[in-house]
């Protein structure tokens, strides 16, 4: 009995078997001549999107790092000229100076020499002048010597560059040839007292370290680099968009105020000076900066990033070609961010490409 059953039992079962209908078996993916053919029933099908491109407006932004700078003219390091003991200071940091100003005053041998230098020559020139001027007055009434005169008129041309001589080098000093000996140190330039290390009573070497910095910040250069490849894009008074950690939420506006004229051999970049406005003084020299330049825009054909497919050296896209088919070409790209590329050339408005699924492709033969 517990034979047949079984037997009844295989045999129910041979025939539901055979009343299930088969899946048809997954074709595969053809590739021929650079061409894919993906089957109807292919589960990579489903997977794939595709766009068709056009020329999109295009701006070429560069963005580099740099650091605040005082402009040159506008900062001054003052250290003594000569070796002596400071008497007198004038000024306090962060004390606003106009160019002349007297900022600190040292008493020092080397411009007592300075002195007397000029005082000295101040007398020889008053005695060749009387000398020349006797001798003058001595051949107009006919009993001088000629021989006489032209020598008391060279002495005292002489006596005249000498005493020119002096006084150059007083003013170089911004002394009026008077005083106590004491050399009052004056700032050469308009602006504010940033470093002072004056401390009255000190001795000065005239070739220390500069004991005090006159700035003026109302405008301040950004030294950064840009790329050689990038340089085609920028050229002096351009407007640029500046940002600094300090203040990340406020938009500073510069421009290109001067482009080295060689390149950096080793980084193959070229230095860049920008310019800004600065009139709170909220941009310090030594800050770090950064700087976004925008270029003239342009049409050119933008993708994703992820159409963009690569194989040794070589970038390709999938191009659309029939239902269920691609083909692959290569292209050219310039610049990508994270999520889009520009092509330079190997497509053109209204070519479809694959946008997603191409990786599915990478191991067809």
């Amino acid at each position: 009995m517990k034979r047949i059953i079984l037997s009844i039992i295989i045999l129910f079962a041979a025939s539901c078997k055979d009343n299930v209908p088969q899946q048809a078996p997954e074709q595969e993916i053809i590739l021929k001549d650079n061409q894919v053919t993906i089957p109807e029933n292919s589960p990579v099908l489903k997977k794939i999107k595709t766009i068709t491109v056009s020329d999109q407006e295009y701006n070429h932004d560069i963005t580099s790092v740099g650091t605040i700078e005082a402009i040159p003219n506008n900062y001054a390091e003052i250290a003594s000229p000569f070796s002596g003991r400071v008497t007198k200071a004038f000024v306090n940091i962060g004390q606003k100076v106009s160019a002349g100003s007297p900022l600190f005053e040292v008493l020092s041998s080397g411009y007592l020499d300075i002195q007397k230098e000029y005082s000295d020559a101040l007398n020889e020139a008053g005695l060749a002048e009387k000398k020349y001027k006797r001798q003058q007055d001595l051949v107009k009434h006919g009993v001088g010597i000629q021989k006489e005169l032209e020598e008391s008129e060279t002495e005292f041309r002489n006596k005249k560059i000498s005493l020119s001589n002096a006084s150059t080098a007083l003013k170089i000093y911004n002394s009026q040839g008077k005083g106590s000996g004491g050399l009052i140190v004056r700032a050469p330039i308009a602006g504010e007292v940033i470093s002072n290390k004056i401390v009255t009573g000190q001795y000065l070497r005239e070739d220390a370290e500069p004991v005090m910095i006159v700035a003026e910040l109302s405008k301040v250069w950004i030294s950064g680099e840009v790329k050689e490849k990038d340089l085609r894009f920028i050229k002096n008074g351009d407007q640029v968009s500046v940002k600094v950690n300090t203040y990340p939420d406020r938009a500073i506006a510069g421009k290109v105020y001067h482009i080295n004229d060689w390149v950096d051999e080793a980084t193959r970049s070229i230095k860049v000076l920008i310019q800004c406005d600065n009139p709170d003084r909220t941009l310090k020299p030594g800050m770090f900066a950064t700087i976004i330049y925008s270029t003239d825009s342009e049409n050119t054909i933008i993708i994703p990033t992820s159409a963009l497919m690569q194989k040794d050296d070589n970038q390709y896209v999938w191009i659309k070609t029939g239902k269920n088919q691609f083909m692959k070409r290569n292209v050219t790209t310039a610049e990508a961010s994270e999520k889009t590329v520009k092509i330079t050339s190997g497509l053109k408005p209204g070519d479809e490409i694959m946008t997603t699924g191409g990786i599915y492709l990478l191991d067809v033969k």
